[in-house]
């Protein structure tokens, strides 16, 4: 495993600074994942866009983490489960769901358990996804904006849960509280 960078403002390069600049404004510090993408400027600006356009979506709060949570874990992705806990601690989701994603046990409703089949099918099948899959998408309420806005959504989780693959990203204090390890 090749160690990365934790770049700060002053390490990073030109063109990385202001994006850095842009997380420790919106976060209050600089996420350790967007320290190890600034190496890469572009990287980190696309997944700060993408980031900023997933909360954008049709999705309710509770629907956008279980598309965002269904990726992480289905990516078994150490640092972005434990962050999208605290994320959606901070938006006010409800345990239920955030405890169900993580434990990949039954979610509170059933358009929910409905969005997270889907996700998943859209991940394992790479967009290939069985009639019946969608037929029941569509029967549960959501329509083709909402299949489309998986894609969005599954596009900025590649860019972290990859990355924090190759990085293994250390996981930030305010995020450790989180700790979660795929099963």
């Amino acid at each position: 495993m090749t160690n990365f960078t934790l770049h700060t403002i002053d390490s990073a390069d030109a063109a990385a600074k202001p994006l850095l600049q842009k997380s420790l404004d919106g976060f209050g510090m600089i996420p350790n994942l967007h320290a190890v993408m600034a190496e890469a400027p572009a990287l980190l600006d696309g997944y700060q866009q993408l980031h900023a356009l997933a909360q954008t979506t049709s999705f309710s709060k509770e629907e956008l983490t279980v598309v965002w949570q269904t990726i992480n874990v289905e990516h078994a992705c150490h640092y972005c489960v434990p962050a999208h806990t605290a994320i959606a601690h901070s938006m006010k989701v409800d345990e239920a769901v955030t405890d169900a994603l993580r434990n990949q046990t039954t979610l509170p409703t059933d358009k929910l358990e409905v969005l997270r089949d889907t996700t998943l099918a859209v991940v394992r099948e790479r967009g290939v996804v069985e009639g019946v899959v969608l037929d029941n998408f569509y029967s549960a309420g959501y329509g083709q904006r909402q299949l489309l806005e998986i894609i969005l959504v599954l596009s900025q989780k590649v860019m972290s849960n990859y990355v924090n693959h190759l990085a293994d990203t250390p996981v930030d204090a305010p995020f450790q509280p989180f700790h979660w390890e795929a099963v």
